[in-house]
C-alpha cells in the first residue's frame, strides 16, 4: 500500500462519484474508498456495486459501512473511532479482508495495530473542510510518532494540497489523500498523477 489513496466525495465532486472513480483508475490508484454519509442503505448498496465493478485493478474500500462491504463483497471497510469496535469488524470481515482505523493520537494507533487493523489511517493532519468533525490537525509529528510505534502502513489524510502533502510523507506516511484538491480538478486523473509523482519524488529523496 503506497501513493495516492483516493476517497469519493459526492458534495464537493464538480463531476460524481462515478467519474472520479473512474479518473483514479485511469490514473492507477491502488486504493480506492468510497464514502457516502447522504444515501439510503439501498442507494448506497447500489452506487457501491457500480463502483466496484469499476476496480479492476484497484482495492475498493467501503467506508463505515459494514454492511455494504459485506453485501458487495468489497476488498474491505475502513472505521472511524465512533463506529463499530474494530474487534468486532475483524471478526465479521474475517482474516483476509482489508480494515483501515482513522487514528487521532498514538494510543489509538497502537491499539489499532494490536486489534488487527490492515493499515492507519492518521487524521486530520492539517486543518481540513472535508470532514465536518475531523478534529483538530495532528500535524506530520503525529505521523513520525505512529511511524516509529507501529509496522502497519500509514495514511495521511486531512488538509493535504500540492503545497504540504511532502510533509506528511517525510514524516513517515505510506499513502496520502488530498481530496478536495483532485475532486474540485476540471481533470482528476491528471491531478492525481500530480500528486503520485510528487509521492514518488519526496520518497526518493526521504
Amino acid at each position: 500500500m503506497k501513493g495516492y489513496y483516493f476517497i469519493t466525495d459526492s458534495r464537493l465532486s464538480i463531476h460524481g462519484d462515478l467519474y472520479d472513480v473512474t479518473a483514479a483508475c485511469r490514473a492507477g490508484v491502488e486504493i480506492i474508498q468510497y464514502r457516502q454519509k447522504h444515501e439510503t442503505a439501498g442507494e448506497f448498496f447500489t452506487h457501491a456495486l457500480e463502483l466496484k465493478n469499476l476496480c479492476k485493478n484497484s482495492i475498493f474500500i467501503i467506508n463505515d459501512r459494514l454492511d455494504i462491504a459485506l453485501a458487495v463483497d468489497a476488498d474491505g471497510l475502513h472505521i472511524g473511532q465512533d463506529d463499530l469496535p474494530l474487534t468486532v469488524v475483524r471478526k465479521l470481515m474475517g482474516p483476509d479482508k482489508i480494515v483501515g482505523v482513522t487514528v487521532h493520537s498514538l494510543e489509538e494507533a497502537v491499539e489499532a495495530q494490536a486489534n488487527g487493523a490492515s493499515y492507519l489511517a492518521v487524521s486530520p493532519v492539517f486543518a481540513t473542510d472535508t470532514k465536518s468533525d475531523a478534529g483538530a490537525p495532528c500535524g506530520p509529528e503525529l505521523i513520525q510518532k505512529v511511524r516509529a510505534a507501529c509496522s502497519l502502513p500509514i495514511a495521511a489524510i486531512g488538509g493535504l494540497t500540492m503545497e504540504n502533502a511532502a510533509g506528511a510523507i517525510r514524516a513517515g506516511a505510506d499513502m496520502f489523500c488530498a481530496i478536495s484538491a483532485v475532486v474540485t480538478s476540471e481533470d482528476v486523473s491528471e491531478r492525481i498523477k500530480r500528486f503520485q509523482e510528487l509521492y514518488d519524488d519526496t520518497i526518493n529523496k526521504r
